[in-house]
């Protein structure tokens, strides 16, 4: 299908009863009716805060924890890095083209990493297609996903995705949700393949297509029954 619609004429699209008009990026218009500066997603083990500059100290120390486990991702260190993670992101977010988080683990409000939205795709539908003239993403993509040392191999991740996929699938109603991971980093390629991704093939880096909900929610709730998570 085609790629995102950028430069495009001005819109209107509605949204709580009220019009907006926009002459930008649909996306950025998009964001801005959605209020994503102010989303968080709430779950039982970690929340995601909209990522903003409060949250730089509590990314440092979550990347200190053992630096070795980030080979494959854009991990800060230090605050110098940090902050320079916090402000690409967020410009990133002001253009339209993510929505970033820190996840934050839920019974002490400690950050322990980051996750995001982003590629986030309007398509050509044609006109006389049932699509034509959706005013939400059709597709997205969930990366630059990092935990804290002791986070990994707990709820945090399962949780995190679901609360992400959730929200592409049941609020924006996307259809379709990828992720990527290094071909070298085995450990995400087996997260992605037990939230349910299917292996699509090799690119820049590897993607893992999710075009359904279901299943991730299955797999999470029975982990969580049988306290693998």
């Amino acid at each position: 299908m085609a790629s995102a619609c950028r430069g495009e004429p001005a819109f209107h699209h509605e949204t709580r009863g009220r019009w907006f008009h926009c002459d930008r990026l649909r996306t950025h218009c998009i964001l801005t009716a959605m209020r994503t500066e102010d989303l968080a997603l709430l779950g039982s083990h970690v929340r995601l805060e909209s990522l903003h500059h409060r949250h730089i100290d509590g990314l440092v120390a979550a990347a200190a924890a053992d630096s070795s486990l980030y080979q494959w991702s854009p991990v800060p260190q230090g605050k110098i890095e940090a902050t320079r993670y916090v402000e690409t992101a967020l410009s990133w977010r002001d253009a339209g083209s993510a929505v970033p988080f820190a996840i934050v683990r839920t019974h002490d409000g400690v950050v322990i990493g980051s996750t995001r939205f982003w590629n986030l795709e309007r398509w050509s539908w044609p006109q006389d297609h049932p699509q034509h003239g959706r005013h939400v993403f059709d597709a997205c993509e969930i990366g630059y996903t990092w935990l804290t040392r002791s986070a990994i191999r707990t709820a945090a991740n399962t949780e995190a995705k679901l609360l992400l996929l959730t929200h592409a699938f049941e609020t924006w109603q996307v259809l379709r949700v990828c992720l990527h991971a290094d071909v070298r980093n085995q450990r995400s390629r087996a997260a992605i393949e037990r939230i349910g991704g299917k292996f699509e093939g090799f690119s820049e880096p590897i993607a893992w297509p999710l075009t359904t909900l279901p299943a991730t929610r299955r797999a999470f709730r029975s982990w969580r029954r049988s306290g693998q998570l």
